[in-house]
């Protein structure tokens, strides 16, 4: 493994920036001599490696993107030989090929610090127990986790995806003081401990590591409340390494990138041209330590801020912000522009609800409608049409858009997601 450990998230920004200069020159070289694409796109555009001398030049490298990988299927971004690979995985691939990313031992290895450093982070030790919600197979998140867990000496329950009653149960039977999954699956977690006769708030967890889907403050603070706990986010993708790329510390200010090995930009998603700082942009992520798969310049579609200033734990590495929409996932109705967590954030204001709605787009005639489902609080007792002109007023005042209707269910009508990311929005059109 790189001579890489937790010291290298507090190093003063000019030695990390000595790390990163170092260590891009050799990804760089590194991909152009092994990788046909990287060599082919080099020299269309009449670069070489030695035009890289470090970070500085870094805009000058082309951009990687899903397409890419998609092009390339199965495995021609691969820089090493298939004898050198001991472990592949691969995206959902629910738009079409799945994106297939390999590891050398090396590889693991660097996954399983990075992953390391986020467990610390999170304060937990080696004398801790992690339940791992995620599911086991190709998908990068329930092995990313695992793998990390057990690097830490951490006891790990493997439980994997669904099957949320004997999730409860094993929380409950052995007193688990960690567990990871999606924010979605977390609150649905509640409800069936709930159904079960447990109270989440007496199980033994003490954090929850939740990520693989957007999550808003308002649904952060309900997780927490659900089950007393302190609730972490994390980010990766496979195309980059899994889980890993960067988690919160107890701060919760942000999410630490280890920098040592992904080496992050922002740019405008429709120009591909750098955002002035503190502004929101495109989160573009080059790989600095990948041996099997190194990616230069790759486009996540994940929109974010980055901030720079030390954090309170003392950690130098750089924090995004949480990922508030996707490139692609941006929704237009009728001129406007919004993304489904902007819609979230606002219903989620309202105590009469619970977190969970859908958004229903459908097209009638040449005119676009937006239909909004949103699920009523347990406890709710009020005027229904009095709660649908509320949210109307303030949809209206904060995205100037509101829904066509705003359809209040009754508790559990919204469809749960036991395993895998949660949908929000149906594009009927």
């Amino acid at each position: 493994m790189r001579d890489s450990d937790a010291d290298a998230t507090r190093l003063p920004r000019d030695e990390l920036r000595d790390v990163q200069d170092e260590r891009l020159v050799e990804t760089v070289r590194h991909a152009y001599e092994n990788v046909e694409f990287y060599r082919e796109a080099f020299d269309e555009l009449g670069l070489t490696p030695d035009d890289i001398e470090g970070v500085d030049g870094i805009s000058k490298l082309p951009f990687t993107t899903k397409e890419d990988f998609r092009d390339e299927y199965p495995t021609g971004l691969f820089a090493v030989d298939m004898d050198e690979v001991v472990r592949i995985h691969a995206s959902s691939g629910t738009t079409g090929k799945p994106k297939i990313v390999g590891y050398t031992q090396d590889d693991l290895d660097v996954w399983r610090e990075v992953m390391a450093r986020g467990f610390r982070g999170a304060g937990l030790t080696s004398d801790d127990s992690l339940q791992n919600a995620y599911s086991y197979g190709l998908f990068t998140g329930g092995f990313g986790f695992h793998d990390g867990a057990t690097a830490m000496g951490m006891a790990v329950v493997p439980t994997g995806g669904g099957n949320t009653q004997r999730q409860v149960e094993m929380l409950a039977d052995l007193n688990v003081d960690a567990i990871c999954l999606t924010p979605s699956y977390a609150l649905y977690l509640a409800e069936v401990a709930d159904d079960m006769g447990y109270d989440p708030t007496d199980l033994a967890l003490s954090t929850i590591l939740f990520g693989a889907e957007p999550c808003t403050e308002p649904m952060r603070n309900e997780i927490e409340t659900r089950f007393d706990a302190t609730a972490v986010e994390n980010y990766g993708l496979s195309e980059i390494i899994g889980p890993g790329v960067a988690v919160e510390c107890l701060e919760q200010d942000g999410m630490h990138i280890w920098e040592d090995h992904f080496y992050p930009e922002l740019i405008d998603p429709d120009t591909g041209e750098p955002v002035e700082k503190g502004e929101e942009g495109e989160l573009v992520l080059t790989t600095l330590t990948k041996t099997a798969l190194p990616v230069l310049r790759y486009r996540t579609g994940d929109l974010t801020t980055l901030d720079y200033d030390t954090c309170g734990c003392g950690q130098t590495s750089v924090r995004m912000n949480s990922v508030t929409g996707r490139a692609d996932d941006l929704i237009i109705v009728r001129g406007v522009n919004f993304y489904p967590s902007e819609v979230e954030s606002v219903v989620l204001e309202f105590d009469e609800v619970a977190p969970h709605y859908r958004i229903d787009l459908r097209r009638e005639g040449t005119l676009d409608r937006l239909n909004l489902t949103v699920e009523l609080a347990e406890d709710f007792d009020g005027s229904r049409s009095d709660l649908k002109a509320r949210i109307h007023k303030r949809l209206s005042s904060v995205l100037s858009f509101s829904p066509d209707d705003v359809t209040l269910v009754e508790p559990g009508d919204i469809e749960r997601t036991k395993v895998g990311k949660v949908q929000r929005v149906y594009d009927h059109r």
